[in-house]
C-alpha cells in the first residue's frame, strides 16, 4: 500500500470516528442504547492505530 492510499485511508477512518462520536452524543443524550456505537469507536481506534503504524513504516 501506497503513503497516499494509507493517508486516505486515515482521513476516511478519521471521518467515520467524527461520525460516531455525534451519534454517540445524541443517543446519550436521549438515553438510547450506546454500547455498540462505543464498540465501533474502539474497532476505529484500533484501525486508526494500525493505519499509522503502517504510515510510520512506509
Amino acid at each position: 500500500m501506497t503513503k497516499k492510499e494509507i493517508e486516505d485511508q486515515i482521513a476516511a477512518v478519521k471521518s467515520d470516528y467524527v461520525r460516531l462520536q455525534g451519534d454517540l452524543e445524541k443517543m446519550e443524550s436521549i438515553g438510547g442504547r450506546t454500547e455498540n456505537v462505543e464498540k465501533q469507536l474502539v474497532r476505529l481506534e484500533e484501525e486508526l492505530a494500525s493505519l499509522n503504524d503502517q504510515l510510520a513504516k512506509v
